[in-house]
Parts: C-alpha cells; structure tokens; sequence
C-alpha cells in the first residue's frame, strides 16, 4: 500500500528542490530522513518536512513500517511565479520572479 504526501505553494525554485529529492529517490525512509537532516541545501528542510508527512500517513493507513518503507515516487513540479518589479536607471525595470515548488513524495511497502 501507497502513502503520499504533497506540499504544495513552497517558496523555493523547483530546480534547487529538485537538487535534494534527486539524492534521497529509491532510499528507505528512515535512512532518506536521516542524510536530510545533514544536507547543507535550504531544500532539504521541505522534503524532510514532506517525508515526515509521508510517513505520518502510512502510519495511518497501517500500510507497514513507515521506517522501512522505499520512496518509490519523488518529483517536483513548478509553481506559480510571483512577479515583482525592481526599478532600475533611466525609469526602466526589471521584472524579479519569485518561484514556487509543488513537491510530491510516495511511500511503498517493500
């Protein structure tokens, strides 16, 4: 059995999210959670966050060990782009795009 957890909306660019979900794709969970909470990237916090959901959920669903369960599925979508202005010389501008992440984990019994 399956559990899933989504984040949705986080403010970090789908290509540094990418970055960490590449590293922990295929591990067991326990030791994806781990090699998380030693990653120096900003993103590693989302998806440790997001695993921590995910295995709260198969918990739930009494599908197995949540420890020893396999990240099957790991992917990062974009999001929408907030657009901001930054002025610049002669009343030009620059446009800023603040990008979002939609982050995706499933969990899989072995």
């Amino acid at each position: 059995m399956d559990a899933k957890a989504t984040l949705r909306y986080a403010r970090i660019t789908p290509r540094k999210a990418r970055r960490v979900v590449d590293l922990i794709k295929g591990k067991k969970a326990g030791d994806a959670l781990i090699a998380l909470r030693f990653m120096p990237y900003r993103g590693s916090q989302y998806v440790e966050k997001i695993l921590k959901s995910a295995m709260a959920n198969a918990e739930q669903k009494k599908a197995a060990n949540p420890e020893g369960m396999v990240i099957s599925r790991a992917f990062v979508d974009q999001g929408p782009v907030m657009k901001r202005m930054e002025p610049r010389a002669m009343g030009r501008a620059n446009v800023i795009r603040k990008r979002t992440s939609h982050i995706t984990l499933v969990l899989s019994g072995e």
